[in-house]
């Protein structure tokens, strides 16, 4: 089986962010990057499934600046067979853009199964994998948590509010990745030192025109202070009153 993995650069979110001086990015002036991760729950399962069938290539895909060639080193040293660096100088916020650029490389590369995480940690659309399976022409399974294949196609499971949904769908076709479905080992050192000499294709990304643009990034107001308005039931009328006058909640 042939497998892509598209996966995305992105920021550690655990920190404080700060809005960039163009007011339409964030500052990225001592941030951490990594690949997104649902995008690394992909690749895990991508290698998994290649190895129980004990043949086939995982191809990991990325769309960025030159920066973006650190994240796919890491996802070949854990296993991946090559890589493709789709070269931009940065990554537009027009997700059909990106799917422009994802579906004219993998077109004709002959892939069973292009998966995607369920969404990227900064942005959270989950639309990019969507719109390059219809521009591919494949059936798109959003946000499996199993994902199983025989004679020639693919059973998935998604979970719903409620329950779960079980179906079914001929390959090739695309999928997007939940958690659950795999934890992402960890690169060792042979893997390290053997994705050094793996391949690395580098042309440039075929991007669509962008028709979404961000014109202005706000940070959230801070929060105001809690205060306490007394203890017991002697407190109630006193919050009641808040609650009605200032919060206007009631």
């Amino acid at each position: 089986m042939k497998i892509a993995v598209c996966i995305k650069r992105v920021p550690e979110m655990d920190v404080k962010f700060r809005i960039a001086p163009s007011g339409t990015a964030v500052d990225e002036t001592g941030l951490k990057f990594d690949m997104s991760d649902f995008d690394g729950y992909a690749v895990e399962f991508a290698l998994q499934t290649m190895e129980g069938l004990g043949a086939g290539e995982v191809v990991v895909i990325s769309l960025g600046p030159d920066a973006v060639q650190e994240t796919l080193r890491k996802a070949l040293s854990m296993g991946a067979s090559r890589a493709v660096h789709l070269r931009c100088d940065a990554v537009p916020a027009d997700g059909y853009a990106i799917a422009q650029a994802l579906a004219a490389e993998l077109r004709d590369g002959g892939f069973d199964l292009i998966l995607f995480g369920k969404h990227a940690a900064d942005s959270a659309s989950g639309a990019v994998g969507l719109m390059t399976a219809e521009l591919l022409g494949i059936p798109m399974v959003q946000a499996c948590t199993k994902l199983s294949f025989a004679a020639g196609r693919g059973s998935a499971r998604r979970e719903v509010e409620g329950g779960a949904e079980l179906v079914s769908f001929p390959l090739p076709a695309a999928a997007s990745i939940d958690e659950g479905i795999a934890r992402p080992r960890y690169p060792s050192l042979k893997g390290i030192m053997a994705a050094k000499k793996k391949p690395m294709d580098v042309r440039p990304a075929q991007l669509g025109p962008a028709r979404l643009t961000i014109t202005k990034l706000e940070l959230p107001p801070e929060r105001q202070a809690g205060r306490i308005v007394g203890e017991g039931a002697a407190a109630v009328p006193e919050l009641v009153r808040l609650l009605q006058q200032e919060a206007k909640v009631l």
